[in-house]
């Protein structure tokens, strides 16, 4: 049977595409890259705010216009926290909830009865990753968050804590590595958290066995809570294969903003970490979440956002305007901004952050970096690659015709911020 997978959402819904994406081929069967050519299609769905939730409505009801003969089959937080709904759209054959997912490919085998090959008639194939470029794989290491931060609905979708072994996790990395993957994500809901339920683990000790029991060239993180990390933490980053760049979300530069979300983490101490890490590693890469509008955000906090912003100089900021989530406690907090208010506040953020990451760009110039070459492209004639430095800034360079560079790392020197705003020259 031939088998599409598709995510909306974060880097752990992609992760686990590429875990069901193994299920399915280890029992024979194939991956395809459309919906219309597939026989099952399958939606790993977000519902991280009211927006994410519309998305993984119409895509639902898009890919059952593009191929109404397959099997359709939901999962991720949107199928959790909705399923009744889910299950009554148009099309829709299976509902796997998030509990369950790990399951997914047996689930849907058992339920439509799809043939499987013998073990013995199948062979390890290169997974889905292929298909999509296979310079970076999203490594899915945990699920779940045993924290509530007020404003989440995450949480409640992907329930409690687990972590996946710290030998399946290197297994896993050390056959993409046999593929030609250069460049792994650590990811999960609470990726800080790796361990909590395991003995003697942690994601420092699990980042250790990583360095010494693979060889993958870059090792990535995706968001880690600041409160998470160890005081020895960016000691790991004196190794060159730990990529110097870390998302650690702040939400607010207001600690009276902070306590009404539930956040653990002081501006202070934000600040503190950020130091420590630049001072560790050069040229660290901090980048972030900011949450604007929040309900009862004044016009005091929301100018020691901005100033706070300023003060750290992210190399970027994620911006999002504080939607209510009901099962959230936020969404019944007193005092909501109105929608104006939260708009021009916006606004007024997204230009401190553009004028941030220039600087931070800024700053790069002049430095031979390697480079990981992800996307090739034609522009007038002419070969165009870009892809990322350690510190994951994006890079265009324009090579010979004759050279292919795709999922190559070449050394290069950064010598112009592009016009398009978010982008260095490497020459």
């Amino acid at each position: 049977m031939k088998v599409h997978l598709k995510a909306l959402g974060c880097r752990l819904n992609e992760a686990e595409l590429e875990q069901w994406s193994q299920g399915f081929r280890a029992a024979g069967h194939s991956m395809v890259t459309a919906a219309p050519d597939a026989d099952v299609v399958i939606l790993n769905t977000c519902a991280v705010t009211q927006e994410a939730s519309a998305k993984s409505r119409r895509l639902l009801n898009r890919l059952y216009r593009e191929n109404p003969a397959a099997k359709l089959v939901v999962s991720g937080c949107y199928a959790t926290l909705q399923a009744a709904e889910v299950a009554e759209t148009l099309g829709v054959d299976l509902v796997v909830p998030n509990a369950e997912k790990d399951q997914l490919p047996a689930k849907v085998m058992e339920t439509f009865a799809l043939p499987v090959m013998p073990a013995i008639a199948t062979e390890p194939g290169e997974n889905s990753l292929f298909m999509r470029g296979r310079h970076r794989a999203f490594i899915k290491i945990q699920d779940g968050c045993r924290y509530r931060c007020t404003f989440c609905i995450v949480t409640v979708a992907r329930g409690e804590e687990h972590s996946r072994s710290e030998a399946a996790i290197i297994e896993e990395i050390n056959q993409l590595v046999s593929q030609g993957v250069q460049e792994i994500v650590l990811t999960g809901v609470h990726v800080g958290g790796y361990g909590s339920d395991l003995a003697a683990s942690s994601l420092y000790t699990l980042v250790q066995r990583l360095l010494a029991e693979t060889d993958i060239p870059r090792i990535r993180f995706a968001s880690v809570e600041p409160w998470d990390l160890p005081e020895d933490f960016f000691t790991l980053f004196s190794n060159p294969r730990l990529m110097p760049h870390m998302h650690l979300p702040i939400q607010s530069g207001a600690d009276s903003v902070l306590r009404r979300m539930a956040r653990r983490c002081k501006t202070t101490e934000f600040a503190q970490l950020v130091s420590q890490a630049r001072a560790a590693i050069p040229n660290f890469n901090v980048t972030t979440d900011i949450i604007v509008g929040f309900p009862g955000e004044t016009e005091a906090e929301w100018q020691a956002t901005l100033s706070f912003v300023e003060r750290i100089g992210f190399g970027h900021v994620h911006i999002f305007s504080y939607s209510p989530r009901e099962g959230t406690k936020a969404a019944g907090l007193a005092n909501p901004v109105a929608e104006a208010v939260k708009k021009q506040r916006s606004q007024a953020l997204h230009q401190l952050a553009e004028c941030s990451q220039q600087a931070w760009l800024a700053q790069q110039l002049g430095q031979r970096v390697p480079v990981l070459w992800e996307r090739r492209r034609e522009q007038a004639g002419e070969l165009i690659y870009t892809g990322y430095t350690p510190n994951y800034c994006k890079v265009m360079t324009k090579p010979p015709t004759s050279v292919d560079l795709e999922n190559q790392i070449t050394t290069v020197s950064l010598s112009l911020v592009s016009d398009e705003a978010d982008l260095l020259l490497g020459v």
